[in-house]
């Protein structure tokens, strides 16, 4: 659904007695709720907004990105369950980027971190709440009844007694003067009548039928369309070029140098691509010496540095001397590109009264940051119009693709749509970082774990991004699920190394939890082991204060059939993670082919807590692509460098998980916590380890590196 109003018209369509406005927003005492009188005063900044309009049409203003995850369907829910609205009258807008949109935690309009649920649940419910109210408080006023005696139901209030109701529709002219509510009164979960349904998404029909608008659907009258040469090399850019030729091919306009490249305008997609093929153009700088070996060499060497402490509790070196039983291992784990099915784009046309950009992006706040700056207009000059994102990942909450068309739109006065090729993205990626860790744990002799060392060698994301929550040099994402260990370990340090390199890192989905899973579960795995212990029963023992999580692992390996025996050349594998305040344990199944070294997954059982679930088929979808897309990263991809450049250029080098690979996946939700926790990345973490893990079971060999592929298990069958 692509926006259609912006933040004023709607408010002028609220003040001019069309419909009913209600927003909430966070203080540091707490939720407030606001009526669309107090926002013509400009008194406060909302982040959730909904209007009720005579034709009985509900429309939610949702202020995240929909990238498949489901956002434009559990947020209605929240607000119409809360407001008793007719489900079949609910629509969805997304928000403008504006200050009025950002996240009540964050400070920021942007979709992350598996916090859209986590952050909004509350605020979400209290607005569809104070509508309500508002709504029965008018009733009751043209009843001249108490407004105890009414309900709201199903988008109409009606007196309890006397056969008397109004819809919600024609509520919307009678609620002038009427208060919000300053405390709205929530509803129980057993009063619930959308939360915790599987109610149909609400995005899915315009997307069958192809209504619906992605970033490459966008057009504006007058666009040119541009394509971009960029650097082979990492860190290079153009020192000059010929763009002669490029001139004379049908269609191009105009060739325009950019700080990282240089951009071909054209009429068509096809015309621009052809002027970059000609423009015969010079790069400098980079490393031409910068390849996966290097990389490896400085990693290795960093490995040996002390770091900075990030968690320290009892002396685990000593835990290590005196041990029963110790085991040291180093894991490492590559550069991962994001590989979105949506080619990167953004389109952007800049007026000298206005400037306005549709993009696929996960930072609303971001883009239009850049949006003011480039184009020197003030915030109420900038308009951001989000689009549906095929495939974010994290990739899209990046601006550099923004940043080329707003310079582009600048240059040409003209609206420009930029598109990066499939090679473009995957060689100017900001790639997962590499990582390489070592770990020394020791056990006790009744097979406890006494002391557990850790050292995380890794770039940081947050450093460039967020250079503010740099909290002692710690990047806490590069320690996340390691500085938080789940397990009961009375002895426990973690150091952090932060090594620069070249290569540009960023968000990728589950962040570090991605690399550390795999460590902590896969070393859980050799310590249950070398302990003589079954790898289920171990983690458990080590899972006492922590019953949500101790439920969900004995959950996914009694339904999973754990302990039953498997034929030779099979294996089940086990692990838990909890990312993103969210539990997950999962039980991964697989074959492994002794002749070609393919491992093949063919079950996954998974068992998640998430607190409260609004939508439970959303909950399963999001686990099920969560899977796949770590199963992919687990069997299949690394981002190959040489030469001072990323070679890997589409996927015909840069395999992906393919649908005939994809596993059966079962997901069993586990009532535990008692607060919602974030569900579009907490699902990647386990899939790896679990995996890993199950290929020991299969073949009786141990893997400390990613990724799994067959060249790495023929490798590993040699020895066995």
């Amino acid at each position: 659904m692509s926006p259609k109003m912006s933040r004023r018209e709607f408010l002028q369509h609220a003040l001019a007695g069309t419909g009913i406005a209600v927003a909430v927003t966070m203080t540091p005492l707490g939720y407030r709720v606001f009526s669309a009188a107090d926002a013509a005063a400009g008194e406060f900044v909302p982040s959730v907004w909904l209007t009720i309009a005579p034709n009985e049409t509900v429309t939610v203003m949702v202020a995240k990105s929909e990238m498949g995850q489901g956002v434009s369907t559990s947020l209605p829910m929240l607000v119409a369950d809360e407001l008793e609205a007719n489900w079949g009258s609910v629509r969805f807008v997304f928000a403008p980027a504006d200050d009025k949109f950002r996240d009540p935690v964050w400070g920021t309009q942007a979709t992350g971190g598996s916090t859209s649920i986590r952050h909004l649940y509350e605020p979400l419910r209290l607005a569809g709440a104070a509508a309500r109210e508002m709504l029965i408080a008018a009733a009751a006023r043209e009843w001249k009844v108490p407004a105890e005696e009414c309900l709201a139901a199903n988008g109409v209030v009606r007196h309890k007694r006397k056969l008397k109701s109004f819809s919600f529709g024609q509520l919307t002219s009678m609620v002038a003067g009427i208060a919000p509510p300053a405390k709205p009164k929530l509803k129980t979960p057993q009063e619930f009548r959308l939360i915790g349904k599987e109610i149909p998404r609400l995005d899915v029909p315009e997307k069958v039928s192809g209504a619906a608008i992605f970033g490459m659907d966008v057009k504006v009258p007058g666009m040119l369309v541009a394509a971009v040469a960029h650097p082979p090399l990492i860190g290079a850019h153009p020192a000059s070029y010929s763009s002669a030729a490029a001139l004379k091919i049908k269609g191009v306009r105009q060739i325009i140098k950019l700080p990282k490249g240089v951009a071909v305008c054209a009429d068509s997609l096809p015309a621009a691509r052809g002027g970059v093929d000609v423009l015969k153009i010079k790069w400098e700088g980079g490393d031409p010496k910068l390849d996966n070996a290097s990389l490896d060499a400085r990693f290795a060497k960093a490995l040996n540095e002390s770091g900075i402490k990030a968690k320290e509790t009892g002396d685990p070196a000593t835990a290590f001397n005196a041990a029963a039983k110790k085991l040291e291992a180093t894991f490492s784990l590559p550069y991962l590109a994001h590989a979105t099915m949506e080619p990167m784009n953004c389109t952007a046309h800049i007026t000298a009264e206005r400037c306005e950009v549709w993009a696929p992006t996960q930072n609303q706040t971001g883009v239009k940051a850049m949006a003011e700056k480039i184009s020197g207009l003030p915030a109420d000059k900038v308009l951001v119009n989000t689009t549906y994102l095929g495939g974010g990942f994290g990739r899209r909450f990046e601006t550099d693709v923004v940043e080329e068309a707003l310079l582009l739109a600048k240059a040409t006065g003209k609206p420009v749509k930029v598109i990066w090729a499939r090679e473009d993205d995957f060689r100017n990626d900001f790639y997962r970082p590499m990582n390489l860790s070592r770990v020394a744990a020791s056990l006790d002799s009744q097979g406890k774990i006494t002391g557990w060392q850790h050292k995380v060698v890794c770039p940081s994301i947050f450093a460039r991004v967020f250079p503010d929550t740099m909290k002692n040099g710690v990047d806490q994402a590069a320690v996340e699920g390691v500085a938080n260990l789940d397990y009961d370990v009375p002895n426990l340090s973690v150091n952090y190394v932060r090594i620069d390199t070249p290569v540009p890192v960023g968000f990728w989905r589950s962040v570090g939890s991605s690399h550390n899973a795999f460590v902590v579960e896969t070393m859980m795995d050799e310590l249950a082991y070398l302990a003589g212990v079954d790898p289920v029963e171990f983690r458990l023992s080590h899972l006492g204060g922590n019953p949500n999580a101790y439920a969900v692992v004995k959950t996914a390996s009694m339904r999973a059939g754990w302990g039953k025996p498997l034929p030779s050349g099979k294996g089940r594998g086990f692990a838990f993670h909890r990312s993103f305040d969210t539990n997950v344990a999962m039980v991964a199944e697989v074959a492994v082919d002794r002749k070609s070294g393919r491992v093949k997954v063919s079950r996954v059982v998974c068992a998640v807590d998430c607190g409260p679930v609004v939508n439970p088929e959303i909950v399963r979808s999001q686990i099920e692509g969560a899977v796949c897309f770590g199963l992919s990263a687990a069997l299949k991809e690394r981002v190959e460098i040489a030469a001072g450049g990323v070679v890997s250029g589409n996927f015909s080098n840069y395999d992906l998980l393919r649908m005939n690979e994809a596993p059966r996946i079962e997901v069993h939700l586990v009532k535990g916590q008692d607060k919602p926790g974030g569900i579009g990345e907490p699902g990647v973490p386990p899939i790896a380890p679990a995996v890993a893990n199950a290929v020991f079971a299969a073949i009786g060999a141990r893997f400390r590196e990613l990724p799994l592929s067959p060249k790495a298990i023929l490798k590993a069958l040699k020895k066995t």
